[in-house]
């Protein structure tokens, strides 16, 4: 089976794409802009296998996607091209609606006309897999529900609006245009090879050369967090096995407030590499509370039963294991991260707006 992945440079395209070149028979051909979060080292294990190809498109240029859809012939169409940063979606919104809403649109059109030639099993077998994420649903504060495939949305940030759009469109494309399409919404990835301006790898690297661990408000904001790997084989499994027209929520059961998030990771880098810093004796003290991000949605959490019970999925990872790994992967990858940092990103936060 052929996928072609969009965004498959990112942190969890990449990871998707190892777990299939990894795991599996099957052939990729990963189609990405190569923006700032864009780094085809993280495809370095598996970057010179046959099943493997790099196309550097961007998914807006409508001839680019039409040839990649000709010439490579997929079965599926696993689409996680997107601007994902909500602070710099709040610098400046415009590349976010370009991506994630325009560049959603071209690739449905592109889909939708290479599908419509095809024959037989070719086409009855053709699947386009929107990834998305909870952030559409906007805010639990002050409830003990959780986000169902059925919560309404309510995005908080431009990311997550322009987000919200490309849901709708995906679902109006498969609905009058009888495109098979499905959706998935994810909680909060975290692992390996994740770009050093969210939240961990930003606490992990800055505790690890003495600055200040940044975070926002009072850091009570509550977050479900998924391993990145646990994530990758749910996209592959729905892919697969998932309804036409469905949505399924992926999450890794795993509730934790960011406050928690950040000491949890000091205490790990207390124990695997005790600070020298001077006046540090714990990482924790490098904690520093700065203004709140504008519009800051206060909770997230997954109700991940429907994957559970109708495709079997759950995912492998407690946050206990996963943070831990995680950890252990940027300590051993300090190479690969003084890299990605000698780019545009300089490991500021960004985003933060007087209100």
């Amino acid at each position: 089976m052929r996928f072609m992945i969009t965004g498959g440079a990112g942190f969890i395209g990449s990871a998707v794409i190892r777990h299939i070149i990894d795991n599996t028979n099957h052939s990729v051909v990963n189609v990405d802009k190569l923006t700032y979060a864009g780094n085809l080292e993280s495809l370095t294990s598996i970057e010179n296998d046959t099943r493997y190809r790099f196309e550097q498109v961007d998914i807006c240029d409508a001839n680019e996607i039409k040839r990649i859809f000709h010439e490579h012939q997929p079965d599926v169409v696993m689409h996680l091209a997107a601007e994902s940063h909500v602070d710099r979606s709040i610098d400046g919104p415009g590349e976010f609606i370009q991506t994630n809403i325009i560049g959603t649109y071209v690739l449905l059109e592109e889909a939708r006309d290479y599908w419509s030639g095809l024959e037989g099993d070719k086409k009855e077998g053709f699947r386009f897999h929107h990834v998305s994420t909870d952030e559409v649903y906007g805010d639990l504060e002050g409830t003990n529900d959780l986000f169902t495939e059925e919560t309404s949305y309510a995005p908080s940030s431009p990311y997550s609006a322009a987000k919200a759009s490309s849901d709708h469109l995906v679902r109006a494309w498969q609905r009058t245009f009888k495109l098979p399409a499905l959706i998935t919404n994810c909680s909060n990835n975290y692992g390996p090879y994740q770009f050093p301006e969210k939240l961990i790898p930003l606490i992990i690297l800055n505790a690890l050369e003495g600055k200040d661990l940044p975070i926002y408000g009072n850091g009570k904001q509550i977050r479900d967090w998924l391993y990145v790997d646990d994530h990758a084989r749910a996209l592959l499994h729905v892919a697969l096995t998932g309804d036409i027209s469905e949505t399924y929520n992926i999450g890794g059961h795993n509730e934790l407030q960011n406050i928690e998030v950040v000491k949890t990771v000091c205490s790990i880098l207390d124990e695997l590499v005790p600070s020298k810093l001077d006046g540090v004796n714990k990482y924790e003290q490098l904690i520093t509370y700065v203004g709140d991000r504008a519009g800051h949605d206060v909770r997230y959490a997954i109700d991940a039963t429907k994957i559970a019970n109708e495709l079997n999925w759950t995912p492998d990872e407690t946050f206990a294991t996963g943070i831990k790994k995680t950890v252990q992967w940027y300590l051993d990858n300090a190479a690969w991260c003084d890299r990605v940092k000698d780019g545009s990103y300089q490991g500021e936060r960004l985003g933060v707006m007087e209100l």
